[in-house]
């Protein structure tokens, strides 16, 4: 009989039902490997037998081991793979910030607390040595504390660029591996007739997934069983079975940037900004959108607080009868060329303006005619400048005169702010502490009317004459001083600029009336300048003179707090998303030790019942042979 009878019938059960416990076996082997699918026997039955009574059946065939995945499910969990890594990594670094920044104990705030309480102290008995070394041990610990937060910011910078590196180096490796995998899987298919090598298909969309977890990743099946893998928005890393390595590099005039991209012969192809997702774009992330805007804050403050103070102490006169110097010194403001620019010599970039100084780093760049500015904190750009010309600008003053033979592609990259690591105190010695001011005023005891000395305060410490005896007499509705006249002010309060310094008489004087300017010298108990020194702790400077120096730095806490915060929220949403998109892959292709327990004993049971059909076969087969004999 065609198809072998029954002994075929029972023998093609019999093999069926073996390689049906092998690959139950094979799922429950593999119950604790990670990114490995359920594969199931696919049977069908053999061509039947036709009779002229009918169709007989002539037992089973196996057409294939069916794997259990599905391609869009797979899809979503690379892709909720890739956000949770963006976000838990970017959240990292924002925690470590946030707490550096906003420590109650090892912030800003009470290191310029405890600085301004040592200036009111000197205030209050400008003659106190103890107060005055008091002031230089707080200013050193201010500046101290400006390094250390900086410098811990650094660190945070040096950390991500390193992980950059390592991140770029998986990548190669995880490519190189889907290359490999890629051609054992179309081998694997030709030297099977076709059939889907379903282990190495698990190891390849396992290897996938670690992909995800570094980088964004988009992938294309070939018609050969082979994939194109994707990274970022579009760049080829694996086709067929050639990876490309990405490579890292020092980006522009930034030493610490980092930039990444393809090698192609001699040319380097920047990829950077075409790279999302994953560990490797969050750490591209963080330079510009966390770590910059952090340090640039914290310089701007320094540079406010620092040019200030220096102000006010220099208008100021010390113990020893002499103006005040600079109590703080810093480092002027930072221009960085590109390696690679053509240009010779440096643009000029100097302070005119705290309160119109941004938070942020520059970029000029030469397009063969025109240099362009760039605010980097908003991307703006600010304005085009000619070769050789000059700008005002944000409270500074950049001059390119001094930049020649520019070319296009050329590039400097301007640090304004950046200072905080640089400070230091200029002042060592108690008694060059300026507490008081240079001069004084008061009327004349023979006054007939009704003014006083409002105040008498320095304008230009540098003024040669500033200390000049100067009479200001009223007469005729005017206050004259040499051949300065100054006509009443109806307000009540009358201001008189002259040699440096600027007087305000308040009320209205009697024709004769005297109000004298006079050196200050032995002046040992005026604390005026301290006042005014202490008064700089709830002064709006910055901002355009909104803004305090505390609050300029409650500010940069603030922002840094949004964002941690924001990542630590994205970062749970897209834990829970992924624990989802895992569980949906689990639902679908993980293993059930329950499932595969019932199928291996119902393919057992099968197995023994097929051996006993071979068995019965063999029975009748001997019966009929008896038969025969006799």
């Amino acid at each position: 009989m065609s198809g072998g009878g029954i002994f075929g019938i029972g023998t093609s059960a019999l093999l069926a039902y073996q390689r049906a416990l092998d690959v139950t076996g094979h799922n429950i082997a593999n119950v604790g490997t990670d990114g490995y699918s359920r594969q199931e026997l696919q049977l069908a039955a053999r061509q039947p037998f036709v009779t002229g009574i009918g169709s007989l059946g002539t037992g089973v065939t196996e057409t294939g081991v069916r794997r259990l995945a599905d391609r869009f499910v797979t899809q979503s969990l690379d892709l909720s793979t890739s956000a949770e890594a963006y976000e838990r990594t970017y959240s990292e670094f924002a925690q470590q910030i946030d707490d550096l920044l906003g420590d109650s104990n090892a912030g800003l705030a009470p290191a310029m607390s405890s600085f301004f309480g040592a200036v009111q102290d000197v205030a209050n008995d400008p003659t106190s040595t103890a107060a005055r070394q008091q002031l230089i041990a707080e200013g050193q610990a201010l500046v101290d504390r400006f390094a250390q937060l900086d410098g811990r910011i650094d660190d945070q910078r040096a950390i991500a660029k390193g992980r950059i590196s390592g991140a770029v180096d998986e990548i190669n490796q995880l490519g190189s591996s889907i290359a490999e995998l890629n051609q054992k899987i179309v081998e694997a298919r030709g030297a099977s007739g076709g059939q889907p090598p379903n282990d190495l298909l698990d190891q390849r969309d396992k290897l996938i997934q670690d992909l995800s977890q570094r980088i964004s990743v988009s992938t294309l099946e070939q018609d050969d069983g082979s994939v194109n893998v994707y990274i970022g928005r579009g760049q080829a890393l694996v086709v067929g079975y050639q990876a490309t390595a990405l490579v890292t590099q020092s980006r522009g005039a930034d030493p610490n940037a980092v930039q990444v991209g393809f090698q192609n012969g001699a040319a380097f192809v920047d990829v950077t900004n075409s790279l999302t997702g994953g560990e490797l774009g969050a750490l591209l992330d963080l330079n510009p959108a966390l770590f910059d805007p952090a340090s640039n804050g914290l310089g701007r403050v320094a540079v406010g607080l620092t040019e200030q103070f220096n102000a006010t102490h220099e208008a100021g006169m010390d113990l020893n009868g002499q103006l005040g110097g600079a109590f703080f010194g810093r480092p002027a403001p930072e221009v960085l060329a590109d390696p690679s620019n053509a240009a010779t010599g440096l643009p000029a970039l100097a302070l005119t303006d705290i309160g119109g100084l941004q938070a942020s780093d520059y970029q000029l760049r030469f397009d063969g005619t025109n240099w362009s500015l760039r605010r980097l904190a908003d991307g703006v750009q600010v304005a085009t400048i000619p070769p050789g010309g000059s700008l005002s600008f944000d409270g500074l003053s950049l001059d390119l005169s001094g930049v020649t033979g520019e070319s296009a592609g050329d590039e400097f990259l301007l640090r304004p702010v950046r200072v905080a690591q640089g400070l230091e105190v200029k002042v060592s010695d108690p008694r060059a502490i300026a507490a008081a001011l240079p001069v004084r005023a008061e009327p004349a005891a023979a006054n007939a009317g009704s003014a006083s000395v409002l105040s008498v305060s320095v304008t230009d410490p540098t003024d040669p004459a500033l200390t000049t005896p100067v009479d200001v007499t009223f007469t005729g509705g005017n206050f004259v001083a040499g051949a300065s006249i100054v006509p009443l002010d109806p307000s009540g309060d009358t201001t008189i600029d002259m040699n440096g310094w600027r007087l305000i008489v308040r009320g209205t004087p009697a024709d004769g009336d005297v109000f004298s300017v006079r050196d200050n010298a032995g002046g040992v108990g005026d604390n005026r300048a301290a006042l005014g020194l202490a008064a700089l702790a709830d002064s709006r400077s910055l901002a355009g003179g909104t803004t305090t120096f505390s609050d300029a730095y409650g500010e940069v806490v603030a922002d840094v707090g949004v964002k941690s915060r924001r990542a630590q929220l994205n970062a749970d949403v897209q834990a829970n998303l992924l624990a989802q998109a895992k569980a949906q892959r689990e639902a679908i292709s993980g293993v059930n030790l329950d499932e595969e327990a019932a199928n291996m004993l119902r393919f057992q049971q099968a197995y023994q019942a097929a051996a006993q059909v071979i068995a019965t076969a063999g029975t009748l087969f001997d019966t009929l042979l008896a038969a025969v004999r006799h």
